[in-house]
């Protein structure tokens, strides 16, 4: 089954990030949170209002912090270069889904012999995340998908019109951020990537 993974942008209110997640989750499969500049105090307080607004546990996906993954039993843990490896995670917490933000190959093949349960590899497109910074591209994308037997998910400037050419990548799913968080009617924003995706998508 194709996924679509949501990330926050860490630029708006907690209140705008759980207020857009509540309308947009019922077509997402994961919501990231993704604040790196807030404490684990405040993570678990996302958590627990995105619980309140209905968002199912399963589908929260908290980045880097592990402590607050477990704590609050969600779906899973976002792992950075930074993060803690997904060996020693898997290790001590092997109930937890555990995914790895790589940008390499080298990274998406060690993050694969470490127990890591799928990659986020990008940027694909230009992105302004990522100002001049050259794109990896499609070629890219398809030779990682033949490079790692664990899923990848495909970041970075990817809009709805690219949606059906990642796919033929062989990735399992796609990530984005902004282009749904900063819409300016998120709910149709995601709707249309859903529709992109295709029909069999629709159920969970």
């Amino acid at each position: 089954m194709k996924e679509l993974h949501l990330i926050s942008t860490g630029r708006q209110s907690i209140e705008t990030f759980v207020h857009i997640s509540s309308l947009v989750h019922p077509y997402a499969h994961f919501i990231h949170i993704r604040e790196k500049h807030r404490s684990a105090k405040e993570i678990g307080m996302i958590v627990e209002k995105l619980l309140e607004a209905s968002v199912p546990a399963q589908k929260i996906i908290v980045n880097d912090r592990v402590d607050v993954a477990v704590v609050y039993g969600v779906g899973g843990v976002q792992l950075a270069h930074h993060s803690l490896s997904p060996k020693r995670t898997k290790e001590r917490f092997p109930f937890l889904r555990v995914g790895c933000s790589v940008h390499t190959f080298e990274e998406a093949k060690r993050a694969e012999n470490e127990g890591a349960d799928y990659v986020v590899f990008g940027h694909i497109y230009e992105t302004n995340c990522k100002e001049g910074v050259k794109p990896r591209g499609l070629s890219s994308l398809r030779q990682l998908t033949s490079y790692v037997r664990i899923p990848v998910i495909a970041i970075g400037g990817i809009k709805p019109s690219h949606v059906r050419d990642v796919f033929l990548t062989e990735v399992k799913g796609i990530a984005v951020m902004s282009t749904v968080f900063e819409a300016d009617d998120p709910l149709h924003m995601v709707q249309l990537y859903r529709k992109q995706m295709g029909a069999n998508t629709w159920t969970f």
